[in-house]
């Protein structure tokens, strides 16, 4: 099936890393251009463009580091996207903190920071583009913000300040569409359960054999499997869908 992804611009905010990495690859794949946003490590945004360039050439993608809980950067990088390639199309919100802790040990700055990186950081990214698309009147455009099935499910491994705000997503998400869906934009979420590698980021060997108990398929996502279905979310396949939040979670959500 074609996408009809060709020649569309994407920002992929936390694009360098883990299921970010395979989104972006995915899309420049599909024949979109991309900008990744990250936040602080350069190799790893060097790492991530060397793959989408050998897939489809140096001018596919660019990097762009980016905090985007601040308003300064995120405006920045949205300028930095136009400067490149015209127009932006589709943005994919995957940058997220996961710290533990318990809520009676939870220091304020680590609750506040979470919140900031995880649901501001959505907040500052869509109601950007959203402006943007609606200053120029185009339509079209979508935004895919990832939630959590410990949006839904709360969270068993001392993650309270995760699982609240990637419920705050999930009502974002549902409130931003219903504002400017009648305008032609699609925005929707995705709540992934445990995806990844044993080894890479947060996912060790004891915790994958934890979680794979909890997953009626029985095992971990990839994220070349996410990135899979969010390429069809952003794309003008999706046409009818908005303040949606898709399972993607191989059963442990199950919504």
């Amino acid at each position: 099936m074609d996408l009809g992804l060709k020649d569309k611009v994407a920002v992929v905010v936390g694009g360098s890393s883990n299921i970010g990495r395979a989104c972006s690859l995915r899309l420049v794949e599909e024949g979109a251009k991309v900008v990744i946003a990250y936040s602080s490590n350069d190799e790893k945004a060097k790492a991530s463009l060397a793959d989408m360039h050998a897939a489809a050439g140096p001018e596919c993608a660019y990097a762009c580091k980016c905090d985007a809980s601040k308003e300064d950067q995120v405006d920045h990088l949205f300028k930095f996207t136009l400067e490149k390639f015209g127009k932006i199309d589709i943005l994919v919100y995957s940058a997220m903190l996961w710290p533990t802790n318990k809520v009676v040990d939870m220091p304020l700055d680590e609750w506040n920071r979470t919140l900031e990186i995880n649901l501001t950081g959505v907040f500052l990214t869509n109601r950007w583009l959203g402006n943007y698309w609606l200053e120029n009147k185009i339509e079209g455009g979508h935004i895919l913000n990832f939630s959590s099935q410990a949006a839904f499910k709360g969270s068993t491994t001392f993650h309270a300040h995760y699982a609240a705000s990637k419920a705050g997503v999930v009502a974002f998400t549902v409130s931003f569409a219903k504002e400017v869906g009648k305008y032609g934009i699609y925005v929707n979420s995705i709540a992934p359960g445990m995806t990844g590698r044993v080894g890479e980021g947060f996912i060790t060997a004891e915790s994958a054999e934890y979680y794979k108990t909890r997953i009626p398929i029985g095992r971990i996502g990839t994220p070349e499997e996410m990135a899979d279905i969010v390429a069809f979310l952003v794309s003008p396949r999706n046409s009818y869908m908005i303040g949606a939040t898709v399972d993607y979670s191989g059963g442990m959500l199950c919504r």
